[in-house]
């Protein structure tokens, strides 16, 4: 494995030999606007490994994406090679449907200290609720990005993530509005964790288990998300959506194709520059 091979997968070429927050800034953007969030191996019978080697292999070599276990992996090693002081946190993700957030760790992030000061640095969230840049661990405190305001509370040692929600302009749809937009201001809880440092075969079973369980949403759904220079881009089963963030004020643009299977393939060689091996059944 070799860094200048992946910083070639994440198309950076600038100077790394500061351990600074601009030089991490810049990692992460590349690194997210390259590796797509996907759960695709899922869909076409490929096993997901969850050690470094595969890992890398995946996403470097063969210009895959992965799921947070395998991104934040990645870009964990990565920093850790760069000479970064980087652990390994585990969070419970916030399920809007149970009102809740799960009873089992199912997520990882990083956090990332430079010069006394914490950040959390997180690749593999997907979608809308993916930060830009990494975030200061303090508590209370509003940080507005492009794709939002977002913010952590602290309650007794457990922190929580959430992001203000935007409203969606929709021009194929009458009412301009997804139906479930919320008023300007309403709260979305993206998850809540710890800062008890983890190591990466802490989630083996976890793991093995979403690839087992039929009731989790990455074994309902293929997904395929990246973030773009202005929005992102996310194929859902055989729905490609674009959304580019901040159109009009507090307003994101959203854009949504119903896709053929033929199409699916293209757009993932397209838009996410993936090629499958296997047979995706979406």
């Amino acid at each position: 494995m070799n860094i200048q091979e992946y910083f070639g997968r994440i198309s950076y070429n600038k100077p790394h030999k500061d351990t600074d927050l601009q030089t991490l800034t810049a990692i992460f953007q590349h690194h997210i606007q390259t590796i797509p969030f996907e759960n695709l191996s899922m869909h076409c019978g490929e096993a997901i490994e969850l050690d470094l080697q595969s890992t890398y292999n995946k996403i470097v070599r063969k210009k895959r994406g992965g799921w947070c276990l395998e991104i934040n992996h990645l870009l964990f090693w990565a920093l850790q090679e760069l000479g970064y002081d980087v652990c390994i946190l585990g969070a419970n993700s916030y399920e809007p449907a149970e009102k809740g957030y799960t009873a089992e760790i199912n997520h990882i992030l990083l956090k990332v200290v430079i010069k006394g000061d914490s950040y959390i640095v997180d690749a593999g969230f997907g979608g809308a609720y993916q930060m830009w840049q990494p975030l200061r661990l303090i508590s209370g405190k509003d940080q507005p990005q492009v794709p939002g305001i977002f913010h952590f509370m602290e309650d007794d040692g457990t922190w929580y993530f959430e992001k203000v929600k935007r409203r969606h302009y929709i021009p194929e749809h009458s009412n301009n509005d997804f139906p479930d937009t919320p008023e300007l201001g309403n709260i979305r809880k993206i998850y809540r964790f710890t800062l008890e440092p983890r190591h990466i075969d802490d989630f083996q079973e976890l793991n093995a288990y979403l690839q087992a369980s039929p009731d989790n949403i990455l074994q309902k759904k293929s997904i395929c998300s990246l973030q773009t220079s202005n929005g992102l881009l996310a194929l859902v089963g055989w729905t490609f959506t674009e959304m580019k963030y901040n159109y009009t004020e507090d307003t994101d643009l959203v854009s949504i194709t119903t896709l053929t299977d033929e199409e699916v393939e293209k757009t993932l060689k397209d838009k996410f520059n993936i090629v499958l091996e296997n047979k995706l059944v979406p």
